[in-house]
């Protein structure tokens, strides 16, 4: 009896555990069997709990692989450093307002990685008063606040989602970031790795990405 009650209780997370499916485009696209990101992690963290209830933060199953298997592997490599995603999509996918793209589960923004005075990784605030973080607008000297862009943090985090998505058998389609920001990345640990693995996009955006960076992945889908 007590075995069969153990059977009743595990059968139902496990008939949930389905791989999503993705269509279209991640401009004109829709998901099938969306996920959500975790909460939070030992290095990172959400960006609104209020945007998590509302589902905006579904993801593609293969594209959350790649997201937490980057961040435990950051764990080891800059157990230093922390870090914050933004918006992904709905568990439908679909038009995603304000966004333009985030429509078939493989796009995700993270926020940029800042540091204090001290040298210190913090997280760039996210709150109502700056919608969320995407109102900031980092100043001449790529600031905010008494806070700078961590360059570093960034260029490790963007390598080791190009590792993890190729080590599940993907890629990434592209990066972009705000096109002022993207020689100091290079000029990282990690600058040599990223020119030869990962495309940024070269064009000036609709809206500045400087306090966050978007990434899309490249995993199969669905010809809509």
């Amino acid at each position: 009896m007590r075995s069969l009650l153990l059977l009743i209780l595990i059968l139902p997370g496990l008939c949930y555990a389905v791989d999503s499916t993705c269509y279209g485009t991640t401009s004109n696209g829709s998901l099938k069997h969306g996920v959500q990101l975790p909460w939070n992690g030992k290095n990172y963290t959400n960006y609104s709990r209020a945007a998590i209830l509302a589902g905006r933060t579904y993801v593609h199953s293969e594209v959350k692989k790649i997201v937490t298997m980057a961040y435990h592997s950051l764990e080891s490599s800059h157990p230093d450093k922390v870090y914050k995603y933004a918006e992904t999509g709905k568990k439908n996918g679909g038009l995603f307002k304000p966004h333009k793209t985030h429509q078939n589960g493989l796009s995700v923004d993270f926020m940029t990685p800042m540091l204090n005075k001290k040298g210190e990784s913090v997280h760039l605030p996210t709150n109502a008063l700056n919608r969320l973080g995407y109102d900031i607008e980092l100043d001449s000297k790529n600031e905010y606040n008494g806070l700078s862009v961590d360059y570093e943090a960034m260029a490790a985090h963007i390598a080791a989602l190009h590792r993890q998505a190729k080590a599940n058998g993907h890629n990434l389609w592209r990066v972009i970031l705000a096109p002022e920001l993207q020689p100091f990345l290079f000029k990282t640990e990690f600058g040599e790795y990223l020119r030869a693995n990962v495309q940024f996009s070269k064009k000036r955006s609709w809206v500045r990405h400087d306090e966050h960076y978007h990434v899309d992945f490249r995993v199969p889908c669905v010809k809509s």
